[in-house]
């Protein structure tokens, strides 16, 4: 099997405005791909710029795209770690677009065994709920917001803080007010707080029950983490401190954190993901599975990760529930409430809406 060509998408999705520590977000900075081969298979593949936290955007994302596109022609598809090996041979970052061409490959490998992803990687299914995440705002209207999804059925609840210490204590007490004490609530500071600000928050917030915290600080201040770990009792998970498994290794090795999450935009997709969850579940290091502002086709395949990785506990997987306007998505994973399933369907089982993709800018390589 090889590699023919690759159809590229600026896929672009109008949303709600979501604001969180580092900045706010109008529209999902997404890209869509298609790897077609020589045979029956093509592999999809999406990928959600936030360059706030990855440093990378649709347009950086679109333009590497087309050099990936191009490298890759071809060459053997099944052969992924080769294939993954190319990219990073031409770029040291850009773990991004990286992720969506990683996804592709998988769809492929698992189509061409005519698997669901998550029988290709080896796992099963089980019951899994996500969270729901409630961005920056004045803590009146989050607390309405927390009271609105737990009207939906929502029972996780994912708070963002970071803007300012003595506004973020009001927002997470004021939240824990309105929804009681039943709905499990977790924060993320997205590296919004100094290490004294931590300390304060975290301290200041002992008595609320809260799950744990992700992302207190920088990561220039990680060298820190093990002493705020040792200063709160609230669990500490590493997001933008752990991009690659050698990330976990040091911070497992440091006692910087109770838990990790991994994001695809972050790892560069499946393949570095998996060698995350080994490290971290040989430490007993439980993990989140996160994302940005993905579609239900780069969810699907974070599901179909979660599935194959027992040692996800957590899971953040309502980007496409933060107030996307369309859904430019055909089969894939499916909500029922906050509980999450997917289709027996070789691959993903996930593609672009055909009518979507024609409102959609399109490069052929």
């Amino acid at each position: 099997m090889k590699i023919s060509h690759t159809d590229i998408y600026r896929f672009s999705i109008p949303m709600e405005p979501f604001t969180i520590a580092t900045g706010t977000m109008d529209f999902a900075q997404n890209v869509f791909i298609r790897i077609h081969t020589d045979s029956d298979h093509y592999g999809v593949g999406e990928c959600s710029a936030f360059p706030m936290i990855v440093g990378e955007t649709q347009e950086t994302c679109l333009a590497m795209a087309r050099d990936f596109a191009g490298m890759l022609k071809g060459k053997d598809p099944l052969a992924i770690t080769s294939r993954l090996q190319d990219l990073h041979n031409f770029t040291a970052l850009n773990s991004t677009i990286k992720s969506a061409f990683d996804m592709a490959l998988y769809d492929i490998a698992a189509k061409n065994e005519g698997q669901p992803l998550y029988r290709y990687l080896g796992g099963e299914k089980r019951v899994i709920e996500t969270d729901m995440t409630i961005g920056i705002a004045e803590p009146e209207e989050m607390a309405e917001t927390a009271a609105k999804y737990q009207k939906q059925g929502a029972r996780i609840m994912k708070i963002k803080l970071g803007k300012d210490p003595d506004l973020d204590l009001l927002r997470i007490r004021t939240i824990r007010k309105k929804v009681g004490e039943q709905i499990i609530l977790r924060i993320d500071a997205n590296q919004g707080w100094s290490f004294d600000d931590a300390i304060k928050c975290l301290n200041g917030m002992q008595d609320l029950n809260i799950e744990f915290c992700e992302q207190p600080m920088r990561t220039w201040y990680d060298d820190k983490l093990p002493e705020l770990k040792q200063q709160t009792n609230i669990k500490i998970m590493a997001d933008e401190s752990c991009y690659n498994h050698h990330d976990a290794r040091k911070l497992i090795n440091s006692e910087s954190c109770d838990y990790i999450n991994i994001k695809f935009a972050k790892s560069g997709g499946i393949h570095e993901g998996l060698k995350i969850h080994q490290i971290a579940n040989e430490s007993g290091i439980p993990c989140m599975i996160g994302s940005m502002l993905e579609s239900r086709i780069a969810l699907s395949a974070n599901l179909h990760f979660a599935y194959a990785c027992p040692g996800i506990k957590y899971f953040d997987l309502d980007t496409c529930l933060l107030g996307h306007l369309v859904d430019p998505v055909k089969g894939g994973l499916s909500y029922d409430g906050f509980f999450l399933d997917i289709p027996e369907t070789p691959g993903i089982g996930a593609d672009a809406d055909e009518e979507f993709l024609k409102s959609c800018e399109k490069w052929s390589i």
